[in-house]
């Protein structure tokens, strides 16, 4: 990825590395703070809520608890969408 953003926006692997990386950290950070990040065109990145559930132990069968969780979601735009089909 690092490369294609390199050759597209004409700049060194090391600037696109750092652009990529920053912009990966902003998302992140958003999304603690539970904010939805909305790329125009791409889609939205958000946090979603896992219910806390029963499972089993694969190895022994035995029930287990599964604590609820805060997961990271992402729903397509539209010309992304679009750009697939």
């Amino acid at each position: 990825m690092i490369d294609a953003i390199a050759r597209h926006a004409d700049i060194s692997k090391a600037a696109a590395g750092r652009a990529l990386d920053a912009t990966v950290g902003a998302i992140k950070t958003s999304l603690r703070k539970g904010d939805i990040v909305t790329l125009v065109g791409f889609g939205s990145f958000y946090v979603g809520k896992r219910s806390p559930r029963a499972g089993r132990n694969p190895r022994t069968g035995a029930a287990i608890k599964i604590k609820g969780a805060k997961v990271p979601k992402f729903r397509a735009g539209k010309a992304l969408k679009d750009a697939l089909n």
